[in-house]
């Protein structure tokens, strides 16, 4: 005799049961979805608009854990550029520079978004040598008057542990093919040749500081060399050296962002994502996961008892 089909009622209350869980389900991991937008920064694309884009370059930059990278920034930089509705985007600057490669490869992004977008810079604290180069991507630079900036050189430091390893009688033995390969080792004297070598490469880097200031602010290359010395000078002073457009804050970048994009209206401001977002991003994933499985054990709980109900096993969609 086939199995007979599970009463009417207990059908109704399986529909139920699916339904409520199923719009759980489905209204929790819309407030998770919400919740990670706004720790993005973002708000979710539901509606266009006018939107400015936020970009922080704060601490070291390109020295290794915890400093300013560039490969996480240019990935956002592009996510920038991408996006039609964001009209403008603001750096944050608070660094006192880092790694020359990293700091040409930040600049050559910003530019690159600024062929498209309007692009102000804030600088906060501090924003001097490679905080200095970077900024020089944006279209317009504002300070706040005790910031402090400048400072265009180049350094280098060797160390030298000789007498540190004869104390204690070490000896460090080397082979090299090429002359310089180990120039400026700490483990022997620096000699006249090593301090040409590496003076030749900071002043080239130095003429390439100078250049991009230059090109980025518009100044001739002589007005620049007049106070590329390393020295550090206020936002104030950088005002009346050319190096910044005005004195201000953040509000105050944003502002100009809006006004130099010609933004209507009040724009939005998408902030990059942070610890937290990823925190959110691990949390959705596990808890969609847990709330699925508690539905399908439910599922499989309900339709077991059915199924005992009946005479004969039953043909069911569900997963085991």
């Amino acid at each position: 005799m086939p199995p007979q089909p599970p009463p009417r009622r207990d059908r109704a209350a399986l529909a139920v049961v699916l339904f409520v869980f199923g719009g759980l389900f489905l209204v929790f991991f819309a407030f998770l979805w919400l919740a990670y937008g706004a720790v993005k920064g973002e708000t979710p694309r539901l509606a266009s608009g006018p939107r400015i884009g936020v970009v922080d370059i704060k601490g070291a930059i390109g020295m290794g854990r915890g400093s300013v990278e560039s490969e996480p920034l240019l990935k956002l930089l592009k996510r920038y550029g991408d996006d039609s509705d964001m009209k403008a985007v603001v750096v944050r600057i608070d660094s006192p520079g880092g790694a020359v490669g990293t700091s040409q490869e930040i600049l050559d992004g910003l530019r690159r978004l600024a062929e498209d977008k309007v692009v102000v810079c804030t600088m906060g604290n501090m924003a001097a040598s490679g905080g200095l180069l970077v900024a020089m991507g944006c279209d317009r630079i504002v300070a706040e008057p005790g910031t402090l900036t400048g400072s265009i050189g180049v350094i280098s430091a060797f160390p030298n542990v000789r007498g540190l390893m004869q104390r204690f009688e070490v000896e460090m033995n080397t082979v090299t093919a090429g002359k310089l390969k180990d120039a400026g080792s700490p483990f022997r004297e620096f000699t006249e040749s090593d301090r040409a070598y590496w003076q030749e490469l900071a002043d080239r880097i130095h003429r390439q500081f100078i250049q991009a200031v230059a090109e980025g602010r518009d100044l001739p290359v002589e007005q620049v060399e007049k106070f590329a010395d390393g020295r550090v000078v206020t936002g104030e002073q950088a005002v009346e050296l050319g190096l910044v457009d005005e004195l201000g804050g953040f509000q105050d970048a944003v502002d100009l962002a809006k006004e130099l994009a010609e933004i209507r209206g009040e724009p939005r401001l998408v902030y990059p994502p942070d610890e937290r977002a990823r925190f959110l991003e691990d949390l959705m994933g596990g808890v969609a996961q847990r709330v699925a499985q508690t539905v399908a054990e439910t599922m499989r709980a309900e339709m077991h008892r059915q199924s005992t109900t009946a005479e004969g096993p039953g043909v069911y969609f569900l997963a085991r």
